[in-house]
């Protein structure tokens, strides 16, 4: 006796893997990758920190030091914390730069960020930056392409294709 059927099955549940498939060692992301991922958010956060700024009426591209607001420095410092930590504990594991050039943030072992992980490696950028941004030159020179902040946060950048 047979089942009748009742229409396609439903998809399997997405499963997070970070790791490419195959066999094949992971690549991760090296310094020049990431710089130019870096500067697409970059300009993508220039230009939402603009809009914000100019809807609460600060000049966040202050021309001099006699137009300059402090609290631009708040509401960029929120902006770009909330994008980088909200972006990189996504389901994509990436920000629209990191997207666009086949990157992806994920712990060290291969997992997912959580969004508290994911805002303690932008806070840790800063550590990297104080430091002569030797932190971020370290990227070229570790055997898994990982800055200072990428150390103290546990994770790692991977390419993703």
């Amino acid at each position: 006796m047979s089942i009748p059927n009742s229409g396609p099955a439903a998809p399997p549940p997405p499963v997070w893997d970070a790791r490419p498939p195959g066999t094949a060692n992971t690549g991760y992301g090296g310094f020049w990758i990431r710089v130019v991922a870096y500067i697409i958010d970059a300009i993508l956060l220039s230009v939402a920190s603009g809009i914000v700024g100019s809807v609460f009426g600060f000049n966040i591209f202050a021309p001099d030091w006699d137009h300059f607001e402090p609290a631009a420095n708040g509401i960029s410092l929120v902006i770009g914390w909330l994008y980088f930590a909200l972006l990189e504990s996504s389901e994509r594991g990436a920000t629209v730069g990191k997207m666009a050039v086949g990157l992806r943030v994920v712990t060290d072992q291969g997992q997912r960020l959580s969004f508290m992980n994911a805002t303690g490696r932008y806070f840790a950028k800063f550590i990297s930056a104080i430091i002569l941004c030797i932190g971020f030159i370290m990227i070229a020179f570790t055997d898994k392409k990982r800055g200072l902040h990428d150390m103290i946060a546990g994770t790692l950048v991977i390419k993703v294709r």
